[in-house]
């Protein structure tokens, strides 16, 4: 195990620095540099067919993860600091489970996704604070984290709502102490409360937050890069937490009896490769130190593009649901145009209530592919009321419905088909319009006639306000 850190820690680090090899012998040294470029380039060319290229330039390099900690239930805290201390819940749309918890609820034994009825009595006992979802204040809160990151190190990329990866090539300064001053800068500009995990990839930077946010001496960073260190974490870091393995292969290892992320190390390569393919064979090298996921500055585009929601109550009449479902569709074209994409296929989707077994039970899905991608909400919302009649079935209570877009292309570059409408660019232009309008003055200012003058709401009962999106809902302040 210890040769196999050193073997990757070889492509990172020069000779006399932290985790070098410069204790072992010289032949012994060579072998172990010679092979790890061969592994390094061999993982390069995964899956691109590229040819192998002559005289590679091994370049030391350090990424770091920055996860925020508990992020809606911190974003709750910024503006309602008497929370601090106090259990926090953050409820999934319609308020039905819960999807966030601090970390004082956690020790209550609430758990992610349990039904918010089930532990209603927990919750009152104890005084939890429940907050609905209020995607509007994550989202801004999280573009202020990110916006903060991005002026303290020379690439960010982006990976989720509440986490982003660096890049710390060229970095002077001590990289704990670096990771530490990012994290305090981020609080005071934010409020929100950040883990940073720095490692020589990606894999086991996302490791090292983990024990940044668990071990309150680290004090924020976790700096993880001499090998002896990385290989005590391995020996006892469950397996199913690892970035890359998921339920499917977590199910695998756990019927093999492997747990530890040091146990998999351990696994042959040829194993590796044969049952988990080129994916895991970069997490398999990534966590021995040798570099193998890639920095992404520019978010990627998404290849499917879902608006779903459950509604308070089961729907029978279809006009009701395919008001719905038109509105569902022009959020997904909205999304779609902001990607400046078109997509080539519809899914729409409809199924009764699975926790009613009094009831008679459906779950439909209707594919429609389009004569050419277009990114039109007329066209969007059109195609998907077509689907909607396809698998609507009446005496079904329905609970929740959904519209999926896929065969996500860019929208430069099409070649159109001999019977495009002729008034492309005027419908352009009419798209631009809505979208401008409806950000100006809100999303739903302007709507198609199908999704009718009632828009969909959802039960939030325990909605905070929109406090840095919305001038109605500032935070106000008094004096004494």
């Amino acid at each position: 195990m210890h040769r196999r850190l050193l073997r990757g820690w070889g492509v990172h680090r020069q000779t006399g620095q932290a985790g070098s090899c410069g204790g072992l012998a010289p032949a012994v040294q060579s072998r172990i540099s010679a092979h790890s470029r061969r592994c390094r380039q061999r993982i390069l060319d995964l899956g691109r067919g590229a040819s192998r290229r002559q005289n590679l330039q091994i370049t030391p390099s350090m990424y770091g993860l920055c996860d925020c900690n508990n992020f809606y239930a911190s974003c709750q805290r910024v503006f309602r600091p008497d929370l601090v201390g106090r259990p926090v819940v953050v409820l999934s749309n319609n308020d039905g489970c819960i999807i966030a918890r601090s970390n004082e609820a956690k020790a209550l034994g609430i758990g992610m996704g349990q039904p918010l009825y089930q532990v209603q009595g927990l919750i009152d006992r104890h005084g939890v604070a429940v907050f609905s979802a209020n995607f509007a204040l994550y989202g801004d809160m999280s573009r202020r984290v990110m916006a903060t990151l991005r002026t303290l190190v020379p690439s960010v990329e982006v990976y989720s709502i509440d986490e982003a990866f660096f890049d710390l090539h060229g970095i002077a300064e001590p990289l704990d102490d670096y990771g530490r001053r990012i994290g305090r800068t981020i609080r005071r500009n934010t409020g929100i409360p950040v883990s940073i995990g720095i490692a020589p990839t990606k894999t086991l930077a996302k490791i090292a937050s983990k024990l940044a946010k668990r071990y309150p001496k680290l004090d924020g960073c976790c700096y993880m890069h001499r090998p002896e260190d990385i290989e005590k974490v391995l020996a006892t870091f469950p397996l199913h937490e690892v970035w890359g393995i998921g339920r499917r292969y977590g199910k695998l290892f756990d019927s093999m009896r492997i747990t530890t992320a040091r146990q998999f190390v351990e696994l042959p390569e040829e194993w590796i490769h044969r049952r988990m393919g080129i994916t895991g064979l970069r997490t398999w090298r990534e966590l021995q130190g040798i570099e193998c996921i890639g920095f992404e500055q520019m978010p990627q585009q998404k290849q499917q593009i879902t608006v779903s929601r459950s509604f308070p109550k089961e729907i029978y009449e279809r006009e009701e649901l395919e008001r719905i479902v038109a509105e569902f569709a022009s959020m997904c074209a909205e999304k779609l145009r902001a990607q400046r994409a078109l997509c080539g296929q519809i899914h729409g989707f409809i199924f009764t209530n699975r926790h009613r077994d009094d009831q008679p039970q459906r779950y439909e899905t209707a594919v429609l592919t389009l004569p050419e991608p277009t990114d039109s909400t007329l066209e969007i919302v059109r195609q998907a009321r077509a689907a909607l009649r396809q698998i609507y079935r009446p005496g079904f209570g329905y609970k929740k419905a959904g519209v999926t877009l896929a065969q996500i292309v860019p929208a430069t570059g099409v070649q159109g088909t001999l019977f495009a409408p002729p008034d492309k660019g005027k419908h352009a232009r009419l798209m631009e319009a809505l979208d401008r309008v409806n950000k100006v003055y809100g999303r739903g200012s302007i709507v198609i006639a199908a999704q009718g003058t009632e828009p969909f709401r959802m039960n939030r009962e325990h909605l905070s306000p929109r406090y840095t999106t919305d001038w109605r809902e500032l935070l106000t302040v008094k004096a004494k």
